[in-house]
């Protein structure tokens, strides 16, 4: 009787593998660390080198406010004494005013630093509209409250309603401090820490800059007009 032949061994079975298993962990190793250095030095993805960030100017990260108002000066304890009009004027009789022919406030040398624009058409140009003619020191509005020079904004919203209530709810003006309660107190700044009472229109700012695209802008192709 004929024996069957034996079967031949299976491809690949009892053969010895063509790359041993730490030929392998080493040429993966080397891969990785070949990648590692690509996004370690960024030499994929971007053919030219990142363009350098220039400094802000500082007026847009200086969080002092434009003006000094005696509030502020009373609370950082610096001298307000330009604010004292007893130091000049006399307390017994209220101040002459002069004016011109046409009518404008003719101010003494000792105020040539005050500028008296509140309002067009010179319809406010009259001390006597904010200050209280006999004391000075206190503010009056319209409707006849009496107000400290420290605590003028009620006095700003007697004529200016609208503005005044964005400012209540913080839409108008600027609040320093921190936004987190947690963090640290708020504070509302006053309309005399920007705006100069005596010419309240606020100068033109330049804009701040802009995020930085970190890329390099794409130059624009002119189009083409269609063809008729």
């Amino acid at each position: 009787m004929d024996v069957p032949a034996a079967r031949p061994r299976e491809a690949g079975l009892g053969m010895k593998a063509p790359f041993a298993p730490t030929t392998i962990l080493t040429w993966l190793a080397a891969a990785w660390l070949v990648l590692a250095g690509v996004f370690a030095w960024d030499l994929l993805g971007r053919p030219s080198p990142r363009p350098e960030i220039a400094l802000v100017d500082p007026q847009f990260t200086n969080t002092a406010t434009v003006r000094l108002s005696i509030a502020e000066q009373i609370r950082r304890g610096t001298d307000p004494s330009d604010f004292d009009c007893y130091a000049c004027h006399d307390r017994k009789k209220p101040p002459e005013l002069k004016f011109d022919a046409d009518h404008n406030l003719v101010l003494p040398k000792e105020h040539n630093d005050i500028a008296m624009r509140h309002g067009s058409h010179n319809r406010n140009n009259l001390c006597f509209n904010c200050h209280n003619e006999l004391n000075l020191e206190l503010l009056q509005t319209r409707d006849g409250r009496e107000l400290k020079l420290t605590d003028s904004t009620p006095l700003c919203g007697s004529c200016h309603g609208p503005t005044y209530r964005d400012w209540e709810a913080g839409a108008h003006g600027r609040i320093s401090g921190c936004w987190g309660p947690s963090l640290g107190p708020r504070e509302r700044q006053n309309c005399v820490s920007c705006h100069d009472p005596h010419a309240p229109a606020f100068p033109p700012q330049p804009p701040a800059p802009g995020p930085h695209p970190l890329h390099e802008r794409a130059t624009a192709h002119p189009r083409t007009a269609p063809p008729p």
